[in-house]
């Protein structure tokens, strides 16, 4: 049987689904970019019938990244199916991954439709979708919770259509690893056909078991893992990449397998997905945690000086943790600065670069040496932004002890330039309420985060903020030396994507035929 294990990447899909974590086109095309340099062999770059703004991304994707296949998500029906491949037609090589529901609760409460409604259905699309392109993906969604006799007639049925991967999804993380083994050995006896066809899974996270699911599929005869970076997804989230990829590479002499990750992209890529969606990574996050490979106990930290693999059984060098050699600091040129960018996988145009290294000659005269981080914390905080409703001119605060904080705002919209001031309890309290008086639009503040980039009093402060309307959550994240700053500049950019993502809905609505809400639909 072949060892080689293809990695279906869907973060800009499924982990795009997490509260708060949506992407503009231009930071799905940089996270695309990155999942190429790491070497994952599927894309799933969106679901194109959800949105414009998500036909968009598909897109631009397919024209523009090289390397993987670039998937999209459609139902089993046939407009979505057509507009999955007006967004993929332009691809290297394109996949139509189409979905639908297989177990008896789905389909009695949510697609309201007999078994033999979604048979017919699932063979319907899967044959239109072969007639456009011959890698065809179809998903049968709540496998661990279908009927096994309803699956076989349905599986053998989409393969004769034309699949050729059939993804048995836990769609709602309710399995175990050996009932899963057990699932996948007995569908594969009942449907011969899926030797002939890529066998793939997609677990999500609700018992933490979504890493172990992946693994004992992989022992069961699947040769495609569905994941994400960091982990993103829905409710408790997807398989992680990295985790699963470093668990394959770290224990080969009980897994024997290989996928074409080149491991020490997933550092870079773990950061970059954090910084674009403005979730942070965990510090006891496996893998890519900030404590992943930390000693703070005196024999941990004695044995490792004596011989690293007493107490790390990765080297952190294989993720991508490894030195910087080229000091950046006040005296550094645009030279040395684009050089260290693109080493670190980013690729910016003109305009971006040019704002990334204005802001690296600013950090340079307050800070002596300049890290990656830092670099990294830079380009996010200028290019992965929405369009500005509202640019901050100035900010400015007041305290004393004991006493209430003020602050005085000074912003532009369009040409208008408006000024006002507030008191808060506090100066980010301050910031915020000012910030509310000048673009007086109502939401809730649902979380404020603050971490330091680096260490040292003149560390970074990275902020992240997510505020919440009708619904849907928005995140801003900036980072700067002052914390007061960062936090007035994350806040004003989540207010931004608030305006910026309601306009869009309104200037294009769903497209027909979209029965429920992207957010809440797919494996």
């Amino acid at each position: 049987m072949d060892n080689r294990i293809v990695i279906f990447d869907t973060t800009l899909r499924d982990g795009e689904q997490s509260p708060g974590c949506s992407m503009n086109t231009e930071e799905k095309l940089e996270v695309a970019r990155q999942l190429s340099r790491l070497g994952v062999d599927v894309i799933e770059a969106g679901f194109p019938i959800s949105s414009v703004g998500d036909f968009e991304g598909v897109t631009r994707v397919a024209q523009e990244v090289r390397g993987p296949v670039i998937c999209g998500l459609s139902r089993c029906n046939m407009r979505d199916i057509d507009r999955a491949w007006e967004a993929l037609r332009h691809a290297e090589r394109g996949r139509i991954h189409t979905f639908i529901a297989t177990s008896a609760i789905h389909m009695t409460h949510k697609l309201k439709k007999s078994p033999d409604e979604v048979l017919k259905m699932a063979v319907e699309a899967v044959r239109h979708a072969a007639s456009m392109t011959p890698d065809v993906e179809f998903s049968a969604e709540d496998y661990t919770r279908s009927d096994p006799a309803f699956l076989a007639e349905i599986l053998a049925a989409v393969i004769e259509a034309g699949a050729t991967t059939i993804n048995l999804p836990d769609t709602v993380g309710y399995t175990i690893p050996d009932e899963y083994t057990a699932k996948l050995k007995d569908i594969q006896e009942r449907v011969p056909q899926l030797s002939g066809v890529t066998l793939s899974v997609h677990c999500h996270n609700d018992l933490g078991l979504a890493v172990a699911n992946s693994l004992a599929a992989i022992s069961a005869g699947v040769r495609q893992v569905e994941c994400t970076v960091n982990g993103l997804g829905e409710r408790a989230g997807n398989c992680a990449m990295e985790e699963v990829v470093m668990a394959l590479r770290t224990r080969h002499d009980r897994l024997p397998y290989v996928t074409n990750v080149r491991t020490e992209e997933i550092y870079r890529t773990s950061r970059l997905v954090s910084d674009i969606t403005g979730m942070p990574v965990q510090p006891n996050k496996a893998i890519i945690g900030a404590n992943a490979f930390a000693h703070e106990a005196g024999i941990h930290q004695h044995g490792v000086i004596q011989e690293r693999t007493t107490y790390e059984i990765m080297d952190p060098a294989s993720i991508g943790l490894t030195a910087n050699n080229l000091v950046l600091g006040k005296h550094s040129g645009r030279h040395a600065f684009e050089k260290r960018l693109v080493e670190l996988g980013f690729t910016l145009n003109r305009e971006a670069m040019e704002k990334a290294f204005a802001r690296f000659k600013d950090l340079c005269d307050k800070k002596k040496i300049v890290a990656d981080a830092d670099l990294e914390a830079i380009v996010a905080d200028e290019v992965y932004t929405v369009p500005e409703e509202f640019t901050l001119e100035h900010l400015g605060v007041m305290t004393s002890q004991g006493g209430m904080a003020a602050a005085a705002i000074r912003m532009r919209q369009g040409d208008t330039v408006i000024e006002e001031t507030a008191t808060g309890v506090g100066t980010v309290d301050a910031v915020f309420r000012t910030i509310d008086r000048i673009a007086g639009i109502p939401h809730t503040l649902e979380d404020y985060l603050v971490q330091a980039i680096t260490g040292g009093t003149d560390a970074l402060a990275e902020v992240t903020v997510r505020i919440r309307d009708n619904g849907q959550l928005y995140t801003g994240r900036s980072a700067h030396l002052d914390i007061v700053q960062a936090s007035g500049r994350a806040y004003l950019q989540a207010i931004n994507k608030l305006v910026y993502y309601r306009r869009t809905r309104a200037a294009a609505p769903p497209a027909p035929g979209m029965e429920e809400p992207a957010g809440v639909t797919g494996v």
